[in-house]
């Protein structure tokens, strides 16, 4: 594969990151490619040093997601950043989208408890215009009791899920790294 050939193909596997930042990227690459041949290196040598652009391509928008995520941290931004790591291997698939999928839960039932315990004292309410002969004034105490303790899960829950999303995109990263080369040690 010669240089155009290969600039070509990047250029049309990043497709989900700006054009500006796609242009930053192919000159880079075109500078390489300078430089390689002022070292006395064939196009072909050096497309084969770099690899796959379709991996190099899954590569620098798993990067850009992730970088994304850092910068503006929203329910998007996280799907996109989890498909972009998934994306750079089959094995990523098993790896990410298990404990994502766990935390998800976890995290979509921890709100829901608190929303439901918040409402308590609503549908108390409501059953006793529904049917006022089983009212009890306990069932409305009871209802406050659990309203107070939804907005405590509430709080937490929301401390809980700034925590994990930090915590996941800190775990892209470093599956990310893993893929990519694995862990430098030093």
């Amino acid at each position: 594969m010669n240089k155009e050939q290969f600039l070509k193909q990047l250029e049309r596997n990043l497709k989900g990151i700006s054009a500006e930042e796609r242009q930053d990227i192919l000159q880079d690459y075109e500078e390489y490619f300078a430089i390689g041949r002022e070292e006395g290196k064939t196009e072909e040598e050096m497309t084969a040093s770099l690899g796959s652009p379709s991996q190099i391509a899954r590569e620098l928008s798993a990067s850009h997601h992730l970088e994304k995520v850092e910068t503006s941290t929203t329910a998007g931004n996280i799907m996109r950043a989890v498909w972009a790591v998934i994306g750079l291997g089959f094995f990523n698939f098993v790896i990410v989208m298990g404990p994502f999928i766990a935390l998800v839960g976890v995290m979509f039932s921890g709100w829901a408890v608190g929303a439901a315990f918040v409402l308590s004292p609503l549908l108390v309410l409501v059953n006793a215009v529904i049917t006022p002969e089983t009212f009890e004034f306990f069932d409305l105490f009871v209802s406050f009791a659990l309203c107070g303790i939804g907005l405590f899960t509430a709080i937490g829950m929301f401390f809980a899920t700034k925590a994990v999303t930090s915590g996941f995109v800190r775990y892209l990263k470093f599956n990310m790294a893993l893929v990519k080369g694995g862990l430098k040690r030093e």
